[in-house]
């Protein structure tokens, strides 16, 4: 059976070859499908350096490094402009609100470019939080933790065409690779020293969860990953046998805020798994005392078909 495969798909080769011989210049659907059809433009994030605005720091900026990318090797883009707003992110019921349009804050010509170790054109962009501030005129007073400023860079191509968030696909976006979402959002936060809220604490539970116990109560030793950040590594569980991961809190402006956490587990295989959700009312913390904290957190049961809102405590080892 396989020598008469081989032997078929020689003749049927052979066949082909003769057949595209005795044409000349055919016109095939492909040709229909891809004509008319136009590359676009990607503005790779290389580096993002910095994007945290703390509140009294007049130099903290937005720093990152992009490379171009196009379909002739970056060559096609003739500028990018870069547009600024300001987004309150947290009026209070009521209270005004302080978002500012974006307006073209400054155009980098090609000019700017130089080649990067691909052989593609890189350039790299930085504004001080104080320039944000000035460009959009807010008042340093109106501002809040989680209030940012939305930094949006379009590439402009020579034959007038243009790329930004607004038109590019999700590959651009998000992918692993390409990483350009074309627009950033410095985030104003209220500085913490990288000594504060670090070392051994002592970790307890305040009340039950869904199945009782969510963590393993004890010691746990508590790290700054981020300026504000601050994670430490829990076993979840125990009564199912424990499983380790590690749990993060940000000290945004006063509050212990805590992201979405997905746990991995679920009640029912396939189904909707356990998430630890922000509570609406985050507990506060006390800059001037790091003895003690709390984090709290909804506890999401999924296909566990229920809910509990869980609070542990912190008190320091001395």
């Amino acid at each position: 059976m396989k020598k008469y495969f081989n032997n078929y798909y020689i003749l049927f080769a052979v066949a082909g070859v003769l057949a595209l011989a005795s044409c000349e210049d055919p016109e095939l659907p492909v040709d229909t499908v891809t004509d008319g059809i136009t590359r676009g433009a990607a503005l790779r994030t290389v580096n993002l350096i910095s994007s945290e605005l703390p509140i009294g720091e007049s130099d903290a900026e937005f720093s990152a490094e992009f490379e171009v990318q196009d379909i002739e090797g970056g060559t096609l883009v003739d500028n990018i402009n870069i547009y600024i707003a300001f987004s309150d992110n947290t009026v209070e019921p009521g209270a005004p609100d302080f978002d500012v349009a974006e307006a073209l804050f400054a155009t980098l010509s090609s000019a700017d470019f130089t080649e990067g170790p691909f052989g593609l054109p890189r350039t790299s962009f930085s504004v001080s939080f104080g320039e944000l501030l000035a460009f959009t005129g807010v008042n340093e007073d109106n501002l809040l933790g989680g209030d940012f400023f939305p930094i949006r860079f379009e590439l402009v191509l020579s034959d007038g065409r243009t790329f930004s968030s607004t038109n590019s696909n999700a590959n651009n976006l998000g992918g692993s690779f390409y990483s350009s979402p074309f627009i950033y959002f410095p985030t104003v936060i209220c500085p913490v020293p990288e000594t504060a809220f670090v070392g051994t604490y002592t970790m307890t539970q305040a009340n039950d969860g869904i199945f009782g116990d969510v963590v393993v109560q004890g010691d746990v030793e508590v790290t700054a990953t981020g300026s504000t950040v601050r994670s430490f590594d829990v076993v979840l569980y125990p009564q199912f046998g424990g499983f380790d991961d590690t749990l993060s809190v940000d000290l945004i402006c006063f509050e212990v805020t805590f992201p979405e956490f997905d746990t991995g587990l679920t009640c029912v295989q396939g189904a909707d798994g356990i998430i630890f959700e922000p509570t609406d009312n985050p507990p506060p913390y006390d800059l001037a005392d790091d003895s003690s904290f709390s984090l709290e957190f909804l506890e999401e049961g999924g296909a566990c078909d229920a809910t509990a809102t869980v609070t542990l405590n912190f008190t320091k080892v001395e």
